[in-house]
């Protein structure tokens, strides 16, 4: 039987490949995608993009963490769930569905109708997929999932691919997003070997619930809070300005939000087994936060400082407005880590009510910023966001450091080092860039090259804690791969 750390490193592992892999074919395809539509096309999907997360979030409702804490689920919890996520989406499909016409009304963009009653079918897919994806994620078991999203992003992406050289324009992103979580579900339900019971629990229902509504409130609130720029950017500027934002959103998310997603996912299950013991949740909790954010500054302030001829060489120049945008969400999206080890403590602690109130507390001071935003412009906007995501995460730490007598003043102590390291690495490479007389394609691979040299050089000159930990896990991750083989 493997131990809680055999499986957390593994679930790590298996977790950071599913990530990569995943957002990097999709990152890729993106590139190739990006040379052969608009940007008003990708625009239009984000137009979508808002509603088909709130109506996720309400098909979600806070059962997946719920499940996940519970330390005895039984199949009676798990069907239960299920058959609420199986009739939610098919009501959400149905409210989008004949929501369509005003929604295209609001945006003054004709397309939009048809669009949304097309790719609204990804809400039933979802649906079915749920409850299977949680219970990997229960038994912190991120091997099949991520075999899973490798199949099923190389299949949508050829799909869009395909569609959009044959001149299919945004239907090629649409059936690409179908495509994506059918192949998705289909191969859970195919390789994973649970199945519903036809059991749907009252009581079950009830208990779960009555943990989870407040993480499907605090859901809500976030998802809202997230998409909302894509509301304002869509209504107030143009499809093309939101395709710009999206696109330099897409940049910032492939390593800010693979760190994100990584951390969340693992790291909420194997606290949620130390719950019990919080000498050891302390500990763990420290290194997760020291190590993650090591490697989260280093990529964020290493993409904002290559991001003019990282652009220019992907993409191409017709895409240059989306590099300052990038350079600024680079800022907001190096917090991302940190939000999401806070908020998973004090659902550790199994104290919803205050993730709740946090959330509507943090949003609330968001609206300031979307005023900004639309009487000052898209740039103005994102400062405001790092400025919001700064004041978020003092209010998350504070609370969930009490828990375990880990302060926000003790965080940042120990983050501090890293940071520093990342902002002397960025702030180099961002000279090279300006100073260089080379092409933007001499000009990026001397910076990355510069950016990893310094960074390993000054990581092992002043012996930096949270790099020696990354460092000697995977040097153990790979003897064991080794030994395996």
């Amino acid at each position: 039987m493997f131990s809680l750390k055999q499986r957390t490193l593994s679930g790590l592992t298996w977790s950071f490949i599913d990530n990569i892999a995943h957002k990097g074919i999709t990152f890729v395809i993106g590139i190739i995608l990006a040379r052969l539509l608009m940007p008003s096309e990708f625009g239009l999907i984000g137009m979508i993009t808002i509603f088909i997360a709130i109506s996720e979030s309400f098909i979600n409702s806070g059962f997946s963490q719920a499940l996940i804490r519970k330390k005895n689920c039984t199949d009676r919890d798990f069907s239960t769930v299920f058959y609420f996520n199986l009739a939610a989406g098919f009501i959400f499909y149905w409210v989008l569905y004949f929501s369509a016409p005003a929604i295209s009304r609001f945006f003054n963009e004709p397309q939009l109708t048809t669009l949304i009653k097309v790719m609204s079918i990804v809400l039933i897919i979802d649906s079915l997929t749920i409850i299977q994806r949680t219970i990997l994620a229960k038994r912190i078991d991120f091997k099949l999932q991520t075999k899973v999203s490798i199949s099923s992003s190389v299949f949508s992406g050829i799909v869009g691919i395909v569609m959009a050289y044959a001149g299919f324009g945004v239907w090629s992103l649409v059936v690409r997003q179908i495509s994506d979580r059918l192949v998705n579900s289909l191969l859970l339900w195919l390789w994973n070997r649970w199945r519903p019971i036809a059991v749907f629990s009252k009581k079950s229902f009830d208990e779960l619930f009555t943990f989870g509504n407040k993480l499907l409130i605090s859901g809500l609130i976030d998802t809202l809070y997230r998409n909302i720029y894509l509301i304002i950017i869509g209504k107030y500027f143009s499809a093309q300005e939101l395709g710009f934002y999206t696109r330099a959103n897409q940049f910032k998310a492939l390593p800010a939000e693979n760190i994100n997603n990584i951390v969340s996912r693992v790291s909420f299950p194997v606290l949620a087994q130390m719950q019990d013991d919080p000498g050891a949740l302390k500990r763990n909790y420290k290194k997760l936060i020291k190590s993650i954010m090591f490697i989260t500054f280093m990529l964020m302030l290493g993409m904002a400082a290559v991001a003019d001829p990282m652009v220019i060489i992907l993409i191409g120049e017709p895409w240059r407005p989306c590099i300052p945008y990038l350079q600024l969400l680079c800022f907001v999206g190096m917090m991302y880590p940190l939000h999401a080890l806070n908020l998973n403590m004090l659902i550790v602690q199994g104290r919803s009510d205050l993730f709740l109130r946090l959330e509507i507390i943090k949003k609330l001071l968001a609206i300031p910023i979307i005023v900004i935003g639309i009487f000052f412009g898209i740039k103005a906007m994102i400062a405001g966001m790092i400025i919001n995501t700064q004041i978020a995460y003092f209010l998350n730490s504070f609370w969930s450091g009490k828990f375990i007598d880990y302060s926000m003043k003790d965080q940042v102590i120990d983050v501090l080092p890293s940071f520093f390291v990342a902002i002397t690495m960025g702030g180099v490479v961002f000279l090279l860039g300006l100073l260089l007389p080379f092409s933007d394609l001499w000009k990026f691979l001397i910076q990355v090259f510069t950016g990893v040299g310094l960074t390993f050089t000054l990581s092992e000159f002043l012996r930096l804690d949270s790099y020696m930990f990354v460092k000697d896990t995977l040097r153990e991750r790979w003897k064991a791969f080794l030994l395996k083989s």
